[in-house]
């Protein structure tokens, strides 16, 4: 998907928000939680399933699909059999890393966890 889009397919040409657009490639329940851990290095797909609780092998597929034509991961294939998958955060995700460490202090800061 290329810029032109993207910023046709989320930004409303009435207010013009740039949250907005933000949101509609990184946020909802799940993508913020990926792009969280691949901050740390590429994860394969199995390990992400893993480290992420209850999310259905459809819908990660599904995000990783999208936040991949968004430009906020790459997907490698290495040439081996079995077939192994790593997907890396590209520089355009990396510049998330603020923004997510940002979110994750206001969480820690002023979610109460029950305990």
């Amino acid at each position: 998907m290329l810029a032109a889009e993207i910023n046709k397919k989320y930004i409303d040409p009435v207010c013009d928000c740039p949250i907005t657009a933000a949101i509609g490639i990184v946020g909802g329940k799940w993508k913020p939680v990926i792009i969280w851990i691949l901050i740390t290095g590429p994860k394969r797909f199995g390990e992400l399933h893993k480290t992420i609780p209850g999310i259905a092998l459809k819908v990660l597929s599904r995000h990783l699909k999208e936040l991949e034509a968004d430009g906020i991961i790459t997907r490698k294939v290495y040439a081996q059999v079995p077939p192994k998958v790593e997907y890396t955060l590209t520089e355009k995700g990396q510049s998330l890393n603020d923004v997510m460490q940002l979110l994750a202090d206001w969480g820690r800061k002023n979610i109460v966890v029950a305990g």
